[in-house]
């Protein structure tokens, strides 16, 4: 199977597709740009009858969603920004176009991650980046289980490997801020460099090599834990690791649009999303995320956050506009480009 490599360009087009939804004038409709669309399939009829809103969304990817709140800020048509990791978040609420919003529940959501974000947006759920494997896969191309980043430039994976695209993913570009924490810049981008020319695919989905390497496409896919925890417990043949040098994590976001078309719906939703049915409707949706709701249930399964050896990673730094941007323009300009042998 071909993979189709995700480009900045592409990036931007889905950012300014249409929106199907019309805006209801009335106030009864809210619209919700969604990177989680199983949660939002799960939350809509609960949210509808709870509330009496009716709910549209779009999903995009976390890169792609901001791109189109950016490029629709002057007369927003949504309300809420839903899901995905949190530095477009960071940098919605940076360069105003989602503003923060403190639900009455505020103080049932996860106080570290409230604590690591600040009243930018609101935490939603946490997800460590982790390593996930085929070992038949690997045993079949005589090369070893991987154990740390820098095992990931070993030659013997050329092919073998696959990650999300950093401009359409926010899983991508948590794993190259999380190199850059470990590792310093330059060092960090040359690891990405050795990475790349064992790269079978950049998929435009965070999670869009997970499915080649439980079918025994792929040997390793970088992503975020909470699908692969599933996809093994569903019984594909897969080992997740954590990388022994330490990994990233998200704490994923929900963020209320500024001026959008329904304020008071938006904080409905809001309000819904985190409260205890909100959140343990994520379980229904199979979504093993780690809940911000400290009185919502966690789905057997679920990463245990802090068994995990996960960086002290800096959400505000990395959520700064111009670094992120930065970042990815670099790793646009240097990495993907280059021929891989």
């Amino acid at each position: 199977m071909k993979f189709k490599q995700t480009l900045l360009a592409s990036t931007i087009v889905a950012g300014l597709m249409p929106f199907g939804a019309v805006v209801a004038q009335d106030g009864s409709q809210v619209n919700v740009v969604c990177v989680v669309s199983e949660w939002c399939d799960a939350m809509k009829a609960p949210f509808e009858a709870a509330t009496g809103y009716r709910m549209e969304y779009l999903n995009l990817r976390s890169n792609e969603s901001l791109v189109r709140l950016r490029a629709e800020s002057s007369n927003p048509t949504f309300d809420v920004f839903y899901g995905g990791t949190g530095d477009p978040h960071l940098v919605g609420f940076n360069e105003g176009v989602t503003e923060f919003y403190r639900p009455a529940n505020y103080e049932e959501l996860n106080e570290q991650f409230r604590n690591a974000i600040g009243e930018t947006y609101l935490p939603l759920y946490a997800n460590p980046i982790a390593l996930v494997v085929n070992p038949q896969v690997l045993e079949d191309a005589g090369a070893p289980m991987p154990e740390s980043w820098a095992d990931l430039t070993n030659p013997a994976y050329r092919g073998l490997m696959g990650m999300a695209d950093p401009n359409s993913s926010g899983t991508a570009y948590t794993v190259i801020a999380t190199l850059v924490q470990l590792l310093g810049e330059e060092e960090a981008f040359e690891l990405l460099a050795g990475m790349h020319q064992n790269m079978a695919e950049y998929t435009q989905s965070g999670s869009g090599s997970l499915g080649p390497v439980g079918q025994g496409e792929l040997g390793i896919g970088v992503i975020f834990m909470a699908g692969a925890v599933r996809d093994k417990a569903m019984g594909f043949p897969i080992e997740i690791i954590v990388p022994s040098d330490g990994t990233g994590y998200e704490i994923g976001g929900i963020s209320l649009v500024a001026n959008g078309p329904n304020p008071d719906g938006g904080k409905a939703f809001i309000e819904f999303a985190l409260s205890v049915e909100g959140q343990e409707l994520g379980n229904v949706a199979e979504q093993l995320q780690i809940k911000a709701n400290v009185n919502a249930t966690q789905a057997e399964g679920t990463p245990d956050l802090s068994a995990i050896n996960v960086i002290d990673y800096d959400f505000a730094t990395y959520g700064d506009p111009e670094l992120q941007g930065r970042l990815i323009a670099r790793w646009t300009n240097e990495i993907f480009p280059v021929p891989r042998r």
